[in-house]
């Protein structure tokens, strides 16, 4: 029976136009790269966000120091502060059912990120949702030692909800990544999301255990799994 359901945001839960990778390259080329936008969401989907501007550098085969990385991490950050103040910030369709409908039947609802907490925060914010009224639990890649794959935030997600067991956690994201960090996890039922970053087929690497095109799908599955638990005979001493 899953208790905890850990959704990504940008892309999952949150539509933000995919504002944050045209924004990651914007910055890596500003500082003199010619990155196409599918190389930076190929190198960079789902991470914290100062690992995907070094993953996209990589990509050309030369050795990058940390002070680079650090000066377009800075970069990035004062572009998508820009960005998200002129931006119309919404849910993706149904998502606020979702989270009802699974905090109605017990299941606890935390949401996940390779943001920082400030920049998580005013997203959450943005959107109108709350801490014990919409949702359960706000990780942020600053909240942990390693980000994504490590499954430290899944790990916080389940502390901070009472959840002891990873098999009762489902894990659902739209980056190979995301789904990385729920098998890292030991998570019951992993999903990839066709709504975000990544498509079908490169969801498919990472093996999830389900590949959805809508949050509604991910609660269907979850909604039959647990109906079939309820249903199942004891078995005999």
């Amino acid at each position: 029976m899953i208790e905890l359901v850990v959704f990504d945001m940008a892309g999952t839960t949150v539509d933000e136009d995919n504002v944050v990778y045209k924004t990651v390259r914007a910055a890596i080329n500003a500082a003199g790269y010619r990155f196409t936008q599918d190389q930076v969401q190929a190198a960079g989907a789902g991470k914290e966000k100062s690992q995907a501007i070094r993953d996209v550098l990589a990509l050309d085969g030369k050795t990058h120091g940390e002070d680079e990385v650090a000066a377009i991490f800075a970069d990035f950050k004062q572009r998508l502060e820009m960005a998200y103040a002129n931006l119309n910030v919404t849910e993706q369709p149904g998502t606020s059912k979702v989270f009802a409908a699974l905090r109605q039947r017990g299941i606890r609802v935390v949401l996940n990120t390779g943001y920082d907490r400030a920049t998580a925060e005013g997203l959450v914010a943005k959107i109108g949702w709350t801490i014990g009224d919409d949702i359960d639990g706000l990780v942020t890649a600053s909240d942990v030692t390693h980000g994504r794959p490590a499954p430290d935030m899944i790990q916080l997600a389940m502390t901070q909800t009472g959840v002891e067991s990873p098999a009762a956690v489902a894990k659902i994201g739209d980056s190979a990544i995301d789904i990385d960090e729920g098998r890292n996890a030991g998570c019951g039922l992993t999903f990839g999301i066709t709504t975000g970053a990544q498509t079908d087929s490169q969801l498919r690497t990472a093996e999830p255990t389900h590949v959805v095109n809508s949050l509604e799908e991910m609660l269907e599955v979850i909604s039959n799994q647990g109906e079939t638990a309820a249903t199942q005979p004891e078995s005999a001493e």
